[in-house]
């Protein structure tokens, strides 16, 4: 069943021109658009599902259907970087979501296993920060209690999470998972096939 005390926020704000074009429509073997797949593998396990994009983004083009319950948060800053994309979806969350904690997604990570997501939000409290670790490597996502929300609507540019998870060491659980699909993205067109080679 979807979890009803976590939501999931996926930063999808950045076309990432160093990909070569807009990577969020990149194709994915057998599995369509890049960033549907990812939203595809949250769907199971999250009642509530965000995606931050930009301002002049097409959700349509971008293969989110109206039909699937995705709430679109618009990043009117999202060109200064992740930590304004963050804040932007942290804001929305905040005044529209009764969800105890919040797990923070990246929309080019469209292979986290099931088993990971389930046992990370087993993990989850208002007053955690939950971190999957795969051989000794952080991963994605990462879940934040509510507590932690006001911290990170605070960010700015491209500063990430990675400033709160730091000034709150005592209240992180570092879950180690047999699942490198929290560590792989795509950042270059071959990252695409991975789960066709080593990874799957």
């Amino acid at each position: 069943m979807p979890s009803d005390s976590v939501a999931a926020l996926v930063l999808a704000a950045g076309r990432a021109r160093r990909f070569g074009n807009d990577k969020r429509c990149a194709s994915l073997p057998a599995r369509g658009m890049l960033l549907a797949a990812t939203l595809a593998t949250l769907r199971p396990h999250f009642g509530e599902i965000r995606v931050v994009l930009g301002i002049e983004d097409d959700p349509a083009h971008l293969g989110i259907a109206k039909d699937i319950g995705t709430i679109v948060a618009v990043a009117e800053t999202a060109e200064q970087g992740m930590g304004a994309s963050l804040a932007a979806g942290i804001h929305a969350l905040r005044a529209e979501s009764q969800a105890l904690a919040v797990a923070v997604m990246l929309g080019d990570m469209p292979w986290v296993s099931r088993e990971s997501f389930a046992l990370l939000c087993t993990q989850a409290s208002d007053r955690a920060i939950v971190r999957p670790f795969y051989r000794g490597q952080g991963g994605h996502p990462v879940l934040f209690g509510r507590c932690f929300w006001g911290s990170l609507e605070q960010l700015t540019g491209d500063e990430g999470a990675r400033s709160v998870v730091c000034r709150h060491r005592d209240a992180c659980i570092e879950v180690e998972v047999q699942d490198p699909g929290v560590v792989q993205d795509v950042d270059r067109p071959a990252d695409l096939d991975w789960a066709g080679g080593s990874g799957r």
